[in-house]
């Protein structure tokens, strides 16, 4: 099954808990993820919808539904890697400009994720930093010296 076909109405996954606020402007788009259960597919549907109102789905050809997977597939990485290594994800921001969609996964981690190095495609785990390496335009981490935890950026390239 296509990570992109749109889902039956209601089958969205998890409705949003009652402290849980997702705001919309335009090109951004903010969930917080704080109190969620089931932050993976939660951030995923998110961002699957932000791209079908962008215009990114349904996909017109193979090449633009292969860039919405791998947008998809560089959120579940993001949050993931903020569930296991950071305390769990607090923010997932996605944002479009001109020909570039960027992602930010804020969490409560002081650690800065790296791809491991040397890459061993047998081994199980540790791949997400990589993935999001191979996939991605560009990719870093902000850190607010007021405020603890740290932001992981992704940007990826709109479909042409």
């Amino acid at each position: 099954m296509s990570t992109t076909r749109q889902p039956p109405p209601g089958d969205l996954g998890p409705e949003p808990d009652a402290g849980q606020v997702s705001v919309s402007e335009g090109t951004n788009r903010t969930l917080m993820l704080d109190s969620a259960s089931g932050v993976v597919p939660l951030a995923r549907d998110f961002t699957r919808q932000a791209l079908y109102d962008w215009g990114w789905l349904p996909a017109a050809t193979p090449d633009a539904r292969a860039a919405a997977e791998d947008v998809l597939l560089v959120v579940s990485e993001l949050v993931t890697n903020a569930c296991l290594h950071a305390e769990g994800p607090e923010r997932l921001r996605v944002s479009t400009a001109a020909k570039v969609l960027r992602l930010e996964v804020t969490d409560r981690g002081e650690g800065r994720p790296e791809p491991r190095t040397p890459h061993r495609a047998g081994r199980p785990g540790g791949h997400g930093m990589f993935i999001v390496q191979r996939l991605c335009l560009d990719w870093g981490v902000q850190h607010d010296p007021d405020v603890p935890g740290k932001t992981v950026w992704a940007e990826l390239a709109a479909p042409a």
